[in-house]
């Protein structure tokens, strides 16, 4: 069956409050939403949450030749081919576009099979996925951790069992959010905190150290994202977990660091690192390592779908907290292009159940996207 169409729907939106971290205030959301159709009509979603305009002009440009006629079916084939045409861009948006491109291939393949994507990849691990609040996120203000309790009850009344705020303010100032949120929920629920790159080496072990008695499962991103060194420094200082990796977008970048025994949590992002078929070969590198990996999400309800089925074909580990790896992520704040399909929730003992419908179980009319559309185009054979 064949591609005969790429369609490109930028969407976005103005969150608020901004939504804060250790380097940012995010005050736009923008995303790219590829939809592929088939000769019959079936059609299959992928998505770019990085740099979504300028993946959307490489696929326009130099990949949709390379995937119009072709078969839906040799996704691989096809994920080869657009990794050749690459060139110096191997870790950016090049490896962004291929990942969309990726992305929807196997959502439309597996929906013209009758089948889950996990299920055409071998078959589920699992029914169901441990899932993880994101959020709070840091306020602007006198007060930027003012708000974590309020908000985390919130996350608790939802049915979250775990839950990831954003850190990074000050070295103190982390300690006494992360050590009172530990009172908050008790001991038997995962806490974690994501510091989004924001510090140097010295000042992520400060923080580190700091939090000590928050007992958590996992640091993530404490300094730069291409920080080798940094992550060497951290990891070696510090009892915690180290996660990382939703930036990185190639084979070759997660081997580097896992070969410098950086991280002991793994979190590729579909979006980023080639899609399925890039997911998979990082999975297999991080089970030679014997380290957990689980998807990073943050972005719309196609990912969010694709990263419960990546989820589900991963290999259980036990990483201390209130359930085995892997964990999904979701999105806490109000993200409108996260419920487009209908409004996504956790069950009363903080699990996601994994669709067993046709594809990524996703049946997204465009139409829904309207509010949100800035921008449209179209390439066919």
């Amino acid at each position: 069956m064949k591609v005969i169409e790429l369609r490109g729907f930028h969407a976005g939106f103005s969150p608020s409050p901004a939504i804060g971290n250790a380097r940012t205030f995010i005050r736009r959301r923008d995303f790219l939403l590829l939809e592929v159709t088939l000769e019959d009509g079936t059609t299959g979603w992928g998505e770019v949450f990085s740099s979504p305009h300028a993946a959307a002009a490489l696929i326009q440009a130099r990949m949709a030749p390379l995937v119009l006629n072709e078969s839906v079916f040799d996704y691989g084939r096809i994920w080869d081919r657009l990794v050749g045409t690459v060139g110096y861009d191997r870790r950016g948006v090049a490896m962004m576009a291929i990942s969309a491109i990726d992305m929807a291939l196997h959502d439309a393949a597996a929906r013209i099979q009758g089948r889950s994507v996990a299920a055409m990849l071998g078959g589920r691990l699992r029914e169901r996925v441990f899932a993880y609040a994101s959020g709070p996120f840091i306020a602007e203000g006198a007060s930027p951790y003012g708000h974590y309790a309020t908000e985390v009850d919130a996350y608790l009344k939802q049915g979250f069992r775990a839950i990831k705020p954003r850190a990074g303010v000050d070295p103190r100032a982390d300690g006494r959010m992360a050590t009172a949120l530990r009172r908050q929920i008790g001991e038997d629920l995962a806490l974690m905190v994501d510091i989004n790159q924001g510090y140097a080496a010295r000042a992520a072990i400060a923080s580190a150290r700091h939090m000590e008695e928050a007992d958590l499962l996992w640091i993530e991103e404490p300094v730069l994202p291409d920080d080798i060194g940094g992550y060497q420094t951290v990891a070696a200082s510090v009892p915690v977990a180290i996660a990382g990796g939703e930036a990185l977008g190639s084979l070759a970048a997660f081997r580097d660091f896992l070969s410098a025994k950086t991280f002991s949590v793994l979190q590729p992002d579909l979006t980023v690192c080639g899609g399925y078929t890039g997911f998979m070969k990082i999975a297999a590198l991080a089970e030679a390592y014997d380290l957990p990996v689980m998807p990073h999400v943050f972005g719309t309800i196609v990912n969010q779908r694709a990263a419960l089925q990546a989820a589900a074909l991963l290999p259980a580990k036990r990483g201390g907290g209130p359930a085995p790896y892997p964990y999904v992520e979701i999105d806490a704040t109000n993200n409108p292009l996260l419920h487009v399909a209908g409004k996504m929730g956790v069950e009363p003992d903080g699990h996601m159940s994994v669709p067993e419908a046709p594809g990524t179980g996703l049946d997204l009319d465009p139409a829904k996207l309207e509010p949100w559309i800035t921008q449209t185009w179209h390439v066919k054979a």
